[in-house]
């Protein structure tokens, strides 16, 4: 009598056990995917704060082989849609920009002038025997790989872009992704013969003329050349 009433004890408490042990253990289904940003996923442009060329104080130019001006035809499908002439200078006080000389901390301000339109006539194609080739409007100029040592300074000359814009244009100056941007904003359009000069700043030393840079004019994407920092495998880094 016993023995069955200590039968009839256990099982349930087997059963509770087993019970309280099939719910501990997981369901056999597949995992739902857990959502994730990659690491090296590209974030949007941040718009920057442009600052007024006409302010800076420049001192010395860095003596390139070909002097201290980098002049260039921006060139796409082997025509000619402007002009660019860069530099890069050292800051106010410098007298001899010489790199080599210079702290490690040394700031470089690189500067571009563009002129939508014209084309040199010593450069081929001949286009027009006045050495222009009309540009209806111009919209944006930017670097087309990362500026390197960019140190968050960057502008244009405000006066020139409102002789070229009217009243109501202005450049937005953009980092997208270590590369930078500027783009007419309003206005009555960036055309055939307006100068404007573009600047930024950076740490880094150029390491020579470089297909860096483009202009987008009259929906065409066109390259230049101009003095830009070292690529990261050029200097070790």
């Amino acid at each position: 009598m016993r023995r069955r009433l200590a039968s009839r004890m256990l099982a349930p408490v087997a059963l509770a056990a087993v019970l309280a042990a099939c719910a501990g253990e997981p369901e056999d289904t597949e995992p739902s995917p857990t959502p994730s940003v990659a690491a090296d996923a590209p974030s949007d442009p941040r718009t920057l704060v442009a600052a007024d060329f006409g302010e800076l104080e420049l001192g010395a130019r860095i003596e390139g082989a070909v002097g201290p001006e980098v002049e260039a035809s921006i060139i796409v499908d082997g025509r000619s849609i402007g002009d660019i002439v860069s530099y890069v200078a050292c800051p106010a006080g410098v007298e001899e920009c010489d790199p080599d000389e210079l702290p490690d901390d040394t700031v470089y301000t690189y500067v571009h002038i563009v002129r939508p339109g014209v084309d040199d006539p010593n450069d081929p194609p001949f286009m027009r025997p006045v050495g222009l080739d009309e540009v209806e409007a111009a919209t944006l100029f930017a670097t087309v790989r990362e500026a390197r040592g960019f140190n968050g300074a960057i502008g244009f000359d405000r006066a020139q872009v409102e002789e070229a814009l009217g009243p109501d244009g202005t450049i937005r100056v953009q980092d997208d992704n270590g590369t930078l941007a500027w783009r007419v904003v309003g206005g009555d359009g960036w055309q055939t013969g307006e100068a404007i000069t573009f600047f930024w700043q950076s740490t880094l030393p150029p390491a020579g003329p470089d297909e860096a840079y483009t202009l987008r004019a009259d929906e065409k994407i066109a390259m230049a050349s101009g003095p830009f920092p070292p690529r990261a495998e050029d200097d070790g880094s």
